[in-house]
């Protein structure tokens, strides 16, 4: 054993690419998944909830260690909307909707957008008064994404089509906002991130006017 241990050691000290890996395994890996999850987002599958389990619970421990505390605890949420969100989409209703057909794609209730956005700008609020208290160095920026993500990913568990949009100003924020944390291939998915929520917002739309339609 102690022979492994040394020969990885030595290894380690002589490959810079593996040296780099050990260093950032926790982002690639996340990254991979997070690719996976946005494009089985963008197809409407129900299997973006199984991905997205495993790549929250990884992402508590890489937020935890880069001091994204307010994106560590938005994690346990995100689990908690996964649950939710799978079940929603195999077993929940909506009006209008055929008998034995997959939860359809809608609009945002209009009667839903004033109290979200009051219970965002509050979240916001509480959120960036306790990391300034627990010596955050983003308090700002961290609480802005992790408030707007609650809507979110509520927005995408009920499957409404304006989820896209959220998330489009999600990951433009939080792109910058990983870059300046260094954790790099996180913040190029959230790059990529944008340019697949345009393309999802704009495929989900015809989705539901072809649904309509039919």
């Amino acid at each position: 054993m102690q022979f492994v241990l040394y020969t990885l050691d030595i290894y380690t000290h002589s490959d810079p690419w593996f040296t780099f890996f050990m260093a950032h395994w926790l982002d690639i890996t996340t990254t991979i998944l997070g690719l996976a999850y946005i494009l089985l987002e963008y197809k409407a599958s129900i299997w973006l909830w199984i991905v997205g389990f495993v790549m929250q619970a990884l992402d508590i421990v890489l937020y935890y260690e880069k001091g994204l505390y307010a994106d560590c605890a938005m994690e346990f949420y995100y689990i908690a909307m996964t649950i939710y969100g799978f079940w929603t989409w195999k077993f929940g209703k909506k009006k209008h909707q055929r008998q034995g057909e997959q939860l359809p794609i809608t609009h945002f209730k209009r009667n839903l957008i004033l109290p979200w956005t009051l219970g965002t700008l509050a979240i916001w609020l509480i959120l960036w008064y306790w990391l300034t208290q627990i010596g955050s160095t983003v308090p700002v920026a961290d609480a802005f994404t992790t408030a707007l993500s609650f809507v979110g990913i509520w927005a995408l568990a009920r499957k409404y089509l304006e989820q896209w949009l959220i998330w489009i100003v999600v990951d433009v924020v939080t792109c910058a906002l990983y870059f300046y944390k260094d954790i790099p291939f996180k913040a190029s998915l959230y790059g990529l991130y944008v340019a697949i929520a345009i393309f999802g917002y704009l495929k989900w739309r015809r989705d539901m006017q072809a649904h309509r339609e039919a």
